[in-house]
């Protein structure tokens, strides 16, 4: 080899050497802390999710309706109670008005309003199970929605076990059914009180166990006594 290819050669050498070399990068993935991390954006979205719906309104149905008053009628109270006390006062009631009739039947608030008792079918006694949705109407008085009915295995008809409970159990007048809506309605306005003393729903929230009624003094009713 001559020298100018030796020189040609020892600069090939060094400028290989001087070149940069390239940046190879090992990444390792810790699949672990991934995992934890998922699981915790997962509890942190979930609680999140889980607070808004605890914070929201549950039920439309729930919103207090102002009740139309007409005529002289003036308000004197607002009385807010709850399922216990209510349940309480409508067993008392039940006691006394049924005290002489040989089919009875119970009806008490849970998170709904359930009526129950017995009815013979084929001369066996059966007991049924019906339950209802309470709604506040606009004049005060108060509509339970039929929803379900519980009577043994049996899958009779909502409609045609109101029919039957409409005849054979004994309501006071002021409770009436409306077969074709599976509706029962309390007349609140014709409910006895003292002279001239008018009881009005506001709110009933079972689940939230809230209950608002107002008293209202019908002036008419009073003046018509007096005269």
């Amino acid at each position: 080899m001559n020298n100018s290819s030796r020189k040609e050669a020892e600069t090939t050498k060094k400028s290989s050497q001087n070149r940069p070399k390239k940046l190879t990068f090992k990444t390792k993935i810790n699949w672990w802390k991934v995992a934890t991390l998922t699981m915790i954006g997962f509890f942190i979205g979930g609680g999140i999710y889980l607070f808004s719906l605890m914070s929201s309104d549950r039920e439309a149905d729930f919103t207090p309706t102002p009740t139309e008053i007409t005529g002289d009628a003036t308000e004197l109270l607002t009385m807010e109670t709850n399922k216990e006390k209510v349940n309480t006062l409508i067993d008392h009631y039940l006691d006394e008005y049924l005290s002489s009739d040989k089919i009875k039947y119970e009806f008490y608030l849970e998170n709904q309003a359930l009526l129950k008792g017995t009815f013979e079918l084929l001369g066996y006694p059966l007991a049924f199970y019906l339950y209802f949705e309470p709604y506040v109407m606009e004049n005060g008085n108060v509509q339970l929605k039929a929803r379900s009915v519980s009577i043994g295995a049996l899958g009779i008809p909502m409609k045609e076990v109101l029919r039957y409970i409409s005849k054979n159990l004994d309501f006071p007048k002021w409770i009436t059914f409306n077969l074709n809506e599976e509706t029962i309605i309390v007349h609140l306005d014709e409910f006895d009180l003292v002279s001239g003393l008018k009881i009005h729903a506001e709110k009933i929230n079972l689940i939230d166990d809230e209950i608002k009624f107002s008293l209202y003094l019908d002036q008419t009713k009073g003046s018509d006594k007096n005269d």
